[in-house]
């Protein structure tokens, strides 16, 4: 991958793990390891990551859509990185004359898919996430933290972890948030299996689609995305996250700083006259 996204300082790194394309203001992510159902290497967290960043540069990229390669959007994480890094977390055999390392090898590993889902979740760019085929683990908790999820009607969500004898930890938080206590307590004890509309019912997905009409339907999500204005769509974003743990009542006075802002800003401006000259607004990019 070498596009360029404009305003970003230059050209993009090339991805080992992923595929990149960008339609106008909308940034196709595209995890592609179909031969372990894309799989989440620690390489794919640091080019997620990377991709990111950069897409947040600049205001050319608006949205950022995630899917999958290969029919499945991800089957968790590699677990080939995770056995390296329990071997590095081994003691050294007392005649090598070296002790046990001082640092954590798995949680280290651990630490930095959570990282990856923090910043995904926070970013101001609308993100929609695609889901097909697998789902697990990771992949689970990527879908949780998209603003939009669409699910193809051969989705499978997955949370194997228990049942493997470890612990979903760094997406734990993010499946409260999307799904509820008592759903995710449901899930992560059973080592939940659902399809896609029961993944629909719990409020999972925002949507189920057939296979051959998801296009369509990512299509239609992103021009109603795109029909709203970039910094009130972040501003929105940040409201709604910070409402999340605020009371109502404190968040009056911010809230209404907030609004103030919007409404003196270009952007109010040309959505408010947009809407008495019975027009579509444009929206200005930096």
């Amino acid at each position: 991958m070498t596009d360029t996204i404009p305003n970003t300082g230059g050209p993009m790194a090339v991805c080992e793990t992923l595929v990149i394309r960008l339609d106008g203001a909308v940034l196709h992510v595209t995890l592609n390891r179909p031969e372990s159902r894309n799989a989440m290497s620690l390489r794919m967290v640091q080019e997620l990551q990377a991709v990111l960043r950069q897409a947040e540069q600049g205001g050319a990229v608006r949205v950022l859509v995630l899917r999958g390669a290969g029919g499945h959007f991800c089957a968790g994480g590699d677990l080939k990185d995770m056995a390296a890094a329990r071997m590095r977390s081994m003691p050294a055999p007392a005649e090598s004359g070296e002790g046990a390392p001082s640092a954590d090898p798995v949680a280290e590993v651990n630490a930095r898919f959570g990282e990856l889902c923090v910043a995904y979740a926070n970013t101001p760019l609308a993100l929609v996430a695609v889901a097909e085929g697998t789902v697990m683990g990771g992949g689970f908790g990527l879908a949780c933290v998209a603003d939009v999820a669409l699910a193809s009607s051969t989705a499978v969500f997955r949370l194997p972890e228990t049942g493997l004898g470890v612990v979903p930890a760094q997406i734990a938080p993010f499946l409260v948030e999307r799904l509820g206590y008592s759903q995710a307590k449901r899930l992560a004890v059973t080592g939940g299996r659902i399809g896609a509309e029961e993944a629909l019912r719990i409020g999972l997905v925002h949507a189920v689609h057939q296979t051959e009409q998801i296009d369509a339907a990512l299509a239609s999500v992103l021009a109603d995305i795109l029909g709203c204005a970039p910094g009130a769509l972040a501003a929105t974003k940040a409201l709604i996250a910070k409402a999340r743990w605020t009371p109502a009542a404190e968040l009056v006075v911010h809230a209404g700083a907030v609004f103030s802002r919007a409404v003196q800003s270009g952007e109010g401006v040309e959505g408010t006259s947009a809407f008495l000259q019975k027009r579509k607004p444009k929206w200005a990019t930096p």
